[in-house]
């Protein structure tokens, strides 16, 4: 009885409004899915392929869709433009004279500029795929049994394996994973390469761990004439061809790093505790020469709260949730990092938040 005075006496407006935030986060995850299938329906290259603008009828056709799913086609593209994927206008449809009627007709944004994967090296389609394969997304549903059982993530818990497990024995987990990083990886390398090219200067050889199918460590490579090679599990790089530009070597980061003037861990940290990230970076630290000589360990990943706008936080804070129910891991803010930093026996760090919600940081022995 006490609750429904407390809540009779909000306005009607403030209420309202309430139940509106609360419908959006329960139906918010459909954003999610209404953007994969843009992806597996190949919409954004459908638009490009056309011209960078397509009318509905055309997009159906260009689809392969039957038409009696053009009125659905035509709500899915409502939500996808107004959040922001796509943009539309209206021509002249093709009717008859008497009664024309107009038609919407779709165009790329900066958001599906960044989904085309026609010869575009830079397209995060992959990664859209990986993060929202159901291998990844449905331990989330399992959160609240997680928190009242003994296993360490709710991937274990769902899947029976902790994901770099299940990751070395499904074939297509590695797959689509490993697709999906190499595509983050050549997105984010374009901007450090391009405009924060410092960051390599002096460094002849460099070792990219965890570093995949060598996306990173090839811009990286070709962009400054460096020695680069990656370092990852046999399932990852076992089959892959080393062909002059980057080195494979098949090998675990916690046993030894092969010796370079400078190691790159990309999105590496987050996936570990504390305990596993320090011994990490002691094998780093082994791995390069002292700070007089130029060696120095490049991080890519996020920092909390460090320098960021409203948006990058969200950003954040979902990532950090999704190592939570990935691997048992966690995003960290800078007195966390400094903790693992010293732990491991660096002198000195330095953070730049120059890659959106991500940092670089540069740790110096």
């Amino acid at each position: 009885m006490e609750l429904m005075t407390k809540v009779k006496n909000f306005e009607s407006h403030d209420l309202l409004q309430a139940q509106e935030q609360l419908w959006n986060h329960i139906f918010v995850y459909l954003k999610s899915m209404t953007l994969k299938c843009a992806v597996e329906l190949g919409i954004p290259d459908a638009i490009h392929n056309h011209g960078g603008s397509i009318a509905h009828p055309e997009l159906l056709a260009a689809l392969s869709l039957p038409p009696s799913r053009s009125p659905h086609l035509r709500r899915l593209m409502r939500m996808l433009t107004h959040s922001g994927f796509f943009a539309t206008r209206r021509s002249p449809g093709s009717g008859d004279e008497e009664e024309e009627e107009e038609e919407d007709v779709y165009l790329l944004t900066p958001l599906s500029y960044l989904l085309v994967n026609d010869n575009n090296s830079l397209s995060l389609s992959p990664f859209v795929l990986a993060m929202l394969d159901p291998y990844l997304v449905d331990p989330s549903s399992s959160m609240s049994s997680w928190f009242r059982s003994c296993e360490r993530t709710p991937f274990q818990m769902v899947n029976g394996w902790g994901f770099w497990d299940m990751a070395g024995r499904d074939g297509k987990l590695n797959r689509i994973f490993n697709d999906g990083m190499a595509s983050d990886g050549r997105f984010v390398m374009d901007v450090v390469v391009k405009e924060h090219g410092d960051v390599f200067q002096g460094v002849t050889s460099l070792v990219d761990v965890g570093g995949g199918i060598g996306a990173a460590a090839r811009a990286i490579a070709e962009a400054f004439e460096i020695r680069c090679s990656v370092l990852d599990l046999p399932h990852v790089v076992g089959n892959i061809a080393t062909d002059g530009v980057v080195e494979f070597v098949a090998g675990n980061m916690f046993d030894r790093i092969p010796p370079a003037d400078a190691v790159l861990l990309k999105w590496i940290l987050h996936n570990w505790t504390d305990e596993e990230c320090v011994k990490i970076l002691q094998q780093c630290k082994e791995a390069i020469p002292p700070k007089e000589a130029g060696g120095k360990v490049i991080i890519l990943d996020v920092v909390i709260d460090f320098n960021l706008e409203t948006k990058s936080k969200e950003t954040q804070l979902l990532v950090d949730l999704l190592m939570m129910v990935g691997c048992g891991s966690f995003e960290r803010n800078e007195k966390e990092w400094r903790k693992i930093i010293w732990e491991a026996g660096f002198s000195d760090y330095k953070i730049m938040p120059v890659l959106g919600f991500r940092s670089i940081i540069e740790l110096y022995p």
